[in-house]
């Protein structure tokens, strides 16, 4: 059962498509003949309801996903660390970090029409390197062509995907204004931030921190 905290509602739901867009990397997950589980880290887009990502036509991901393309793939970004201190001047208890993550489950299919892996790798190019600077991809270029069907796009149709966007939301509205608060004195990295998103996905949050 999902813990209250990670609860997502509403419009809320549109978020987790934003965070998809947002991030550039994520864990791909296979299981295959090795004795262990695969992990990689590994740059991907979201494009068409579905999960893409580039590479090699050869090698270990593409063997292991030719033999079992059931996969999963995990994107994470870490906010703001609470530290104890915050909530008790002495049990370590309290300790936290807020964060958001997705989990996709899904079936890994080798893309081999052309037209869709030159979406895909504009799709990426936008993502990796929006400034341009570059021709967009497509097969009305020669140049392009031969690199397009020599590179392999792998896409995850998904089965599932679950949601955990974790930002106090069991706190009482006593504890979210003192967290907050002293998030804002703080200022580092991201704590302004982490601050808007508490206010945003506790509705009993009652303040706002300048």
């Amino acid at each position: 059962m999902r813990r209250k905290e990670f609860q997502l509602h509403g419009e809320q739901l549109e978020d987790v498509t934003a965070f998809l867009h947002e991030m550039s990397y994520g864990f791909l997950a296979t299981k295959g003949a090795a004795e262990y589980p695969g992990v990689l880290p590994i740059n991907y887009v979201y494009l068409n309801d579905a999960l893409y990502f580039h590479g090699s036509r050869i090698g270990e991901k593409m063997n292991t996903i030719k033999l079992q393309p059931e996969v999963s793939f995990a994107i994470a970004k870490e906010y703001s660390l609470i530290p104890s201190y915050m909530s008790d001047p002495f049990y370590a208890c309290p300790a936290t970090v807020f964060f958001k993550s997705v989990l996709i489950h899904g079936k890994a299919i080798i893309v081999d029409e052309l037209q869709e892996k030159c979406d895909v790798l504009n799709a990426l190019m936008n993502k990796l390197q929006p400034e341009g600077g570059y021709e967009p991809i497509s097969l009305e270029h020669n140049g392009y062509v031969s690199r397009v069907g020599a590179t392999a796009i792998v896409r995850i149709d998904i089965d599932s995907m679950t949601a955990k966007f974790k930002f106090g939301q069991n706190w009482k509205q006593a504890q979210l204004e003192s967290i907050g608060e002293q998030l804002a004195l703080r200022g580092k990295e991201l704590d302004r931030e982490t601050v808007e998103l508490m206010q945003r996905y506790c509705p009993h949050a009652g303040t706002n921190q300048e």
